[in-house]
């Protein structure tokens, strides 16, 4: 598996505060099948979660140090969790923000709470400059929990969807799940992620992949667990 969203720099999120706490959940991310993953720490205007690309370089440069020290098998790839806010050109063209794995990709997150704001124009702007966005957890937002169409219009519009595995048994909730089996059954989701932030209970991960194959299927999910992430490393 290819995991798309984590939080594992160390102090620089709401993630993982320390580089042992980031080593032992890539150590127990790798046991449970994950290869490479991408770090993706938020960056929110205006808040203290604003590092910029080159500190979050020099991290992953000491995290993937520590990580062939200690033997751990994954790989580890930067990028960023991105609200959405329409300076985001600019912040890419000053090298502030990193796209996923350094590709033409970006992992972009909408308001939790509160009405669908009409992103799209944001959106066509950054597809205009040759970026692919990723919508981080469509299935979490209040407005897309309450309107399915938000999502079906998004993905016309050519945006790809990232959900979160632990969506698919309930961990955020009823209305997370149903949305993601909707998502699922209408064949829009691109790829999952852990969106993990600290140590917790990896049997989860284990159960979201046998209900997801449940639904899917061995090969489908394969489409979505390693073959769709690998075009981003690509």
């Amino acid at each position: 598996m290819i995991d798309l969203h984590t939080h594992l720099l160390p102090d620089i999120d709401d993630g993982v505060q320390t580089y042992d706490e980031s080593l032992e959940i890539l150590e127990e991310l790798a046991n449970h099948g994950v290869t490479k993953l991408l770090l993706t720490p938020h960056y929110l205007p205006d808040t203290i979660y604003n590092s910029p690309r080159s500190d979050n370089l020099k991290l992953l440069s000491e995290l993937q140090k520590a990580v062939a020290e200690n033997g751990i098998n994954i790989e580890l790839h930067l990028g960023n969790e991105i609200y959405i806010t329409p300076e985001i050109p600019k912040l890419l063209k000053n090298k502030i923000l990193s796209p996923l794995a350094d590709s033409k990709y970006l992992l972009i997150e909408l308001p939790m709470s509160g009405i669908f704001e009409g992103y799209e124009d944001i959106f066509y702007n950054l597809q205009a400059e040759g970026y692919k966005i990723i919508l981080a957890h469509p299935e979490r937002y209040i407005s897309t929990q309450k309107d399915f169409s938000i999502l079906e219009r998004l993905h016309n519009q050519g945006i790809l969807f990232q959900c979160n595995l632990g969506s698919t048994i309930g961990q955020y909730g009823h209305r997370a799940a149903k949305t993601l089996k909707k998502l699922a059954k209408n064949d829009l989701i691109f790829a999952f992620g852990t969106d993990i932030h600290h140590f917790r209970d990896f049997s989860e991960i284990d159960e979201a992949i046998y209900q997801l194959t449940r639904i899917y299927g061995e090969a489908k999910l394969t489409t979505l667990l390693e073959d769709n992430p690998l075009k981003i490393m690509a």
